[in-house]
């Protein structure tokens, strides 16, 4: 089965990883961390300082991106008789559970359609949080299942503007598939105390598997970091297969390079045909409006090649599907079968 549903890697890990697997001694599952004792988390976290630039003491881990969200919202939203939290129109269903999980309260901002793609409205967004004054504000970014982002110039712009109160998470769990640029990160962060930055190695490095999250944080907040940092520390073969991935980006760009192509794909062959729309996408997914009347002629069609995609449910994407990024075999034929499907109505 080709899974291209879950936005799961669908090519091989990198070569450092496969021998950083191969080389790992077993002997260290027997014994605790010891880099603990001298005051860091993690050697994924000392890592981690050094390739973005930001202190240690601010470097987040968790068991996936998925742990930094969660343990962030369930915090933040307990603290106080705020419980609201702002997050996008078109995003993750997780974000509403988790914020569901600890009585928050969620306020949905707009994303909006443009010609070939969703945008957020920066001013709309500052002007909806000074309204409301959440708790937390969630962005996306990139954001799944749309596909678009924020720049870094926007992102200052939102934090400059929003009130100091309000706790900022930033889920960058798609984020590098198209730039590598993270030189705003160390800046803003070390600037501004109530921003939180979250990212993966589920997506870009392709270890959904291994559940290694990270993220950033500014500077201040003692409480969260005891909160959600792990005594005896992290599992010590997930730390050593994180530290070879982290040092395979031109593996990893490679990667993404294909999944370029299949972007490219993806827009020469559908975009002129009559009710399709492809979005643009920086993550490792794309959105695609199609006509609902060729649902379930595409749902078998595409089932007879054992290829499995999302069809959108949420309201006012139910005529899109978001399609994972694999292989070019597999973008071919996906690509090829829609298409068939679509002329043949």
């Amino acid at each position: 089965m080709n899974y291209l549903d879950r936005n799961e890697f669908n090519f091989q890990p990198s070569p450092k990883v496969v021998e950083a697997i191969r080389n790992f001694d077993p002997m260290q599952l027997c014994f605790y961390t010891r880099i603990y004792d001298q005051g860091k988390k993690s050697i994924v976290s000392v890592r981690l300082s050094e390739i973005y630039g930001v202190p240690e003491e601010q470097v987040l881990l968790g068991y996936g991106g998925e742990d930094i969200l969660k343990n962030t919202v369930h915090y933040y939203l307990t603290k106080g008789d705020n419980k609201t939290i702002m997050i996008p129109q078109f995003s993750w269903w997780y974000y509403n559970r988790i914020a569901g999980e600890c009585g928050g309260t969620t306020e949905m901002y707009p994303l909006h359609e443009t010609e070939d793609t969703f945008a957020y409205d920066v001013d709309e967004v500052i002007a909806y949080a000074n309204r409301i004054r959440p708790r937390m504000l969630l962005l996306a970014s990139p954001n799944n299942p749309t596909g678009n982002c924020l720049s870094s110039e926007e992102l200052s712009k939102i934090m400059e503007n929003v009130p100091e109160e309000t706790m900022v998470l930033v889920d960058e769990a798609y984020a590098s598939f198209i730039t590598t640029d993270t030189h705003y990160i160390a800046p803003l962060v070390n600037k501004y105390s109530n921003l939180i930055i979250s990212r993966t190695l589920s997506k870009f490095y392709g270890l959904p598997g291994l559940r290694m999250g990270f993220g950033f944080m500014g500077k201040g907040h003692d409480g969260f970091l005891n909160y959600a940092n792990k005594y005896l520390g992290y599992n010590r073969f997930s730390e050593a297969v994180a530290l070879a991935a982290l040092e395979s980006d031109d593996h990893y760009r490679k990667v993404a390079d294909q999944m370029d192509w299949g972007r490219k794909l993806y827009h020469k062959e559908l975009d002129g045909i009559e009710g399709f729309k492809v979005y643009k996408s920086v993550a490792n997914f794309i959105l695609i409006k199609y006509p609902l009347k060729i649902k379930e002629a595409l749902q078998q069609a595409l089932a007879d090649q054992d290829c499995k995609i999302k069809f959108m449910s949420d309201p006012g994407l139910e005529s899109c599907v978001r399609i994972t990024l694999g292989r070019p075999e597999q973008t071919q034929t996906v690509c090829d079968t829609i298409k068939r499907i679509a002329l043949n109505a």
